[in-house]
């Protein structure tokens, strides 16, 4: 029977009866009970009610008395363990039974409980299946973007429509939220791109405001559209009919959307190009870019469950019914959101609204979009100049370059997101290619700083450099939409159909063809040169260069291999890293220049061929010098030195968290398992080939665990690695072992691992075991966040915190704490200061932010930031009152001497003016 249509009226919680349509739901021949008398009754009823087939059950019911056989006891009720196993089953086959909302409402659970139940199943490590695993995080990650959107919705809704006594605007909203619904899922391919839905969002809400009774709208949005738009009348439908002759576009009231941008923090440019292009597109489809009605409820009803039904995902519907599925659990509610939204009322303070995903989104853009020059897609005059000045000008090919580079991504990051999307493209490439220009200028400044030159044609000339650093601005750009993000752990493993609508790193360099070896060297020069990325941006850039080093640069044809087999086999002059230099700093003078023109010799500064202080400068290009009577020596490579010391030092991180998780009681396992590891890296280079970081490191704790008698196993160790951050089932449970042949880490180890490092494994057990390799110094980070405010050393309650615009309100920079003052700037009244002097003298600790939760109160969280090498321990009493008087009196003393000098000048101008 067709499924169930849905009232139109006030809300609802009754979902659709699950549907056979061949257009949504394969047809299922009916479930044979004589089939099943085997299984529990209650499983086949369930069976039954979910409209699986035979084939499905069977299945369904192995995989049960696997996890009940591997469950030490059951985790939950058996339905419910029953509707998970169903699930897994239906995902790993591919067929179309039912969708996750109609398995929600048969066992009773919401969504994030269900997914956290399906991946409870996974006791043995081999019952979940990469592909399931993708599934439930794609689920996970278009449930979140689903739940924000409802979130800003209701409260833009709250603004937007009045109250009245029929309801009239619930129906009205009801409506508006389906419709939503329908556009995004019929204009996006990736559902899960929170700002695109979230424009889109506005686009509807931008129809309904202009085409509803001026009765049902707040006077903000009532004001808005008087002068531009009337209520529907019969004139309006005659000529209607007219207007058919002449297709258009559907009429977008500028005055309307800008009040909906505004608002919302949102750039009318871009909603603007989104309602042109997707929007009219969608109004096109269902016939409502001329009409000046609303559509139909029913019709947008039926086609949204079409849509649902075939996605099998959950019925968004349900989120305005308040639905007991999609509703958020209430201990997972966003500490953000608890965070009152304004300061104490005896302050001046200005309102600090919580960190909504949305508003953190819109916030991100904003100010992206104004750090941003406004020389537009060209060269500033400064960097025209850098051009100029070389002895090859490269201005035409990078002008080319840029422009097939732009097309390029635009066509393929429309393609990903979705029909008539190229345009979304182009305005992320818009911003790239400002993004790029601006970098490069910063970082030509520095090495001229550097230099004390100004002809970088060789750099300048160097395409894969121009590639790199076009790429990393673009990975900002996206990064900054959350388009590429690691949420929830996101990451573009390539295969099947989400392959092609993701676009997270590193789809990047597949759509530029660039190699990961080539794209690392320019992450850390970006980011120096780019005062103005934020913190969330920084540590996307870090993973960025972290998944490279673990996994990405390792794979068969890159040119890190090249530089390997150079450096062991044709006697380099030192080696790719020293084990001498593992407890020295990572020290960051490499620049982008160093890298792309590497290898050369070490200390060797990066001059123009042409230059006068360098006339024999060598580069890649030149031939290596030799010695009579000595082979030739190849001169070290800068980029693949400094890309092992950081290998090394996140390999090191890695280790030692997993043995604090599994090894706390045999320390003195974690300096032998890396002498392991690290002899690995170094000389059995060929074992990354394909494979990952993390596939090694689990084989080497293995193994000398196995060697020192201690019993550790497998299952313990991918265990305790799925709770380690930014970590992938696939690592472990697809594992290469030899061309084409994949299998567990299990079967690497023995069939791969062990028997190329058997001989060397077994000398830790020998009386004279290997020399243990120094242990790595670890920074807390390798990128500062200038932006972020540091703690004072010295100090538990002073922080600073640099300038970063104008635009910037003091109300929303960190911390937000109840006493905020800027250096150099007037502070205002003088009462702050008696507040601060009040504060610090009576030693009150009643400022602290608190609210009443439950019974327990919560501590309070304090950021913390390693400035001097040393933090102070959660919980830790302050250092003393007397260091923060002390840094106050240092801080007005600073003061009172600036201004006294200031009246001193001043007094001195007008002697000589007189």
């Amino acid at each position: 029977m067709p499924p169930k249509k849905r009232n139109s009226g006030t809300t609802q919680s009754k979902e659709p009866k699950p549907s056979t349509d061949s257009s949504s739901l394969e047809k299922s021949p009916e479930l044979s009970l004589k089939k099943h008398r085997d299984k529990d009754a209650e499983f086949v009823t369930l069976c039954k009610s979910l409209h699986v087939t035979d084939l499905v059950c069977d299945r369904s019911w192995v995989l049960w008395k696997t996890v009940q056989e591997s469950m030490d006891e059951v985790v939950d009720s058996q339905k419910r363990l029953w509707g998970a196993c169903l699930f897994v089953t239906v995902t790993d086959m591919d067929v179309a039974c039912f969708t996750l909302t109609q398995v929600l409402k048969a066992v009773s659970l919401n969504v994030k409980q269900f997914l956290g139940l399906v991946r409870k199943l996974d006791v043995n490590l081999d019952t979940i299946s990469t592909k399931v695993n993708s599934a439930l995080t794609r689920l996970e990650k278009k449930y979140d973007v689903m739940l924000a959107l409802y979130q800003r919705f209701e409260k833009t809704c709250k603004k937007i429509f009045a109250l009245t006594h029929d309801d009239k605007e619930r129906e009205t909203m009801q409506t508006c939220w389906t419709m939503f619904l329908l556009a995004k899922g019929r204009t996006l391919q990736m559902e899960d791109d929170l700002v695109i839905s979230f424009q889109l969002l506005l686009c509807t809400l931008e129809l309904f405001i202009k085409r509803c009774s001026p009765d049902l709208l707040q006077p903000l949005y009532k004001s808005a559209i008087s002068k531009v738009q009337s209520p529907p009348t019969r004139t309006s439908r005659r000529n209607q009919s007219k207007a058919k002759s002449k297709p258009a576009e559907p009429e977008v009231d500028v005055q309307l959307l800008e009040t909906l941008c505004k608002e919302n923090e949102c750039s009318a440019e871009e909603v603007k190009n989104v309602y042109q292009t997707s929007f009219s597109a969608f109004l096109d489809s269902l016939d409502l870019s001329r009409s000046p009605d609303f559509p139909q409820v029913t019709d947008v009803n039926q086609q949204y469950e079409e849509h649902y039904l075939k996605s099998r995902d959950v019925d968004g519907r349900l989120f305005f019914d308040g639905d007991e599925t999609v509703l958020v659990p209430k201990d997972e509610i966003s500490q953000v959101e608890r965070t009152p939204k304004k300061n104490q009322p005896e302050e001046d303070g200005v309102l600090i609204p919580p960190q909504t995903p949305i508003r953190a989104a819109m916030t991100s853009i904003r100010l992206l979009r104004g750090d941003l020059p406004s020389t537009g897609d060209q060269p500033s005059t400064n960097l025209a100049t850098y051009f100029k000045n070389c002895t090859v000008d490269p201005t035409q090919d990078v002008q080319k370059r840029v422009e097939t580079l732009g097309q390029l991504f635009s066509q393929r990051f429309g393609e990903a997101v979705g029909p008539h999307c190229v345009v979304y493209g182009r305005q992320r490439s818009a911003l790239g290619i400002r993004l790029y220009y601006k970098v490069m200028e910063a970082m030509l400044k520095s090495e001229e700083k550097r230099l004390s030159v100004q002809n970088f044609s060789k750099l300048l000339n160097d395409s894969t450099f121009h590639t790199s650093l076009l790429a990393c601005a673009l990975e900002v750009v996206m990064a900054t939409y959350e388009e590429s993000s690691f949420k929830n752990g996101g990451c573009n493993h390539g295969g099947g159909d989400q392959a092609a609508t993701d676009v997270c790193f590193p789809w990047i360099l597949n759509v530029f063809s660039l190699a990961a070896f080539d794209f690392y060297k320019v992450i850390e020069s970006f980011i120096k040169a780019e005062p103005t990325l934020s913190k969330d941006i920084i540590k996307h850039l870090e993973t960025c260069e972290n998944l490279i080093m673990e996994r990405i640069a390792w794979k068969t044809g890159s040119s890190l291999f090249e530089l390997l087999k150079q450096e062991h086999e044709g006697g380099a002059a030192e080696q790719v890293e020293t084990p001498a230099s593992f407890s020295q700093p990572l020290q960051h003078n490499h620049t982008a220049a160093d890298l792309y023109l590497s290898p050369m010799r070490p200390g060797q500064r990066v001059l123009p061929p042409d230059s006068p202080a360098a006339p024999a400068s060598q580069t890649s290009s030149q031939p290596a010098v030799q010695v009579a009577g000595q082979a030739t020596r190849h001169p070290k490579s800068n980029s693949l030195s400094l890309f092992y010391k950081k290998l090394y030092r996140l390999a090191y991180t890695r280790l030692k968290l997993l043995c604090s998780y599994l090894l706390s009681s045999h320390p003195e396992l974690e300096p032998i398992i890396w002498t392991l590891f690290q002899h690995t890296l170094q000389h059995e280079y060929e074992l990354m080939r394909d494979r990952h970081l993390d596939q090694l490191m689990m084989s080497a704790m293995y193994a000398i665990c196995k060697v020192k008698s201690v019993d550790l196993r497998f299952k313990s160790i991918v265990s305790a690695y799925k709770n380690m951050p930014n970590t992938n089932q696939e690592t472990f449970k697809h594992v290469l072992i030899t061309e084409g042949i994949y299998d567990s880490i299990i079967v690497f180890y023995n069939q791969v691992f062990m028997q190329k490092l058997k001989t060397n494994i077994l000398q830790y057990a020998s009386p004279r075991p290997p020399t243990l390799s120094p242990i790595p110094q670890i920074p807390c980070s390798p990128y500062k966040f200038p932006n972020s405010p540091l703690r004072v050393p010295g100090s538990n309650n002073v922080y600073i915190s640099p300038l970063k615009s104008s635009r910037m309100s003091p109300g929303i920079m960190t911390p937000r704490s109840r006493m905020l003052v800027s250096i150099g700037e007037s502070f205002g009244v003088a009462n702050r200061f008696q507040k601060i002097n009040q504060m610090v003298s009576s030693g009150e600790r009643s400022h602290k932010r608190t609210l009443d939760f439950g019974s327990n109160p919560k501590p309070l969280k304090r950021l913390r930031f390693d400035v001097d090498g040393q933090d102070e321990a959660d919980g830790s009493k302050p250092g003393g009152d007397s260091t923060l008087i002390q840094k106050l009196a240092e801080m007005s003393s600073t003061r009172s001497r600036m201004q006294e000098k200031k009246l001193k000048e001043d007094a001195e101008l007008k002697k000589e003016s007189i």
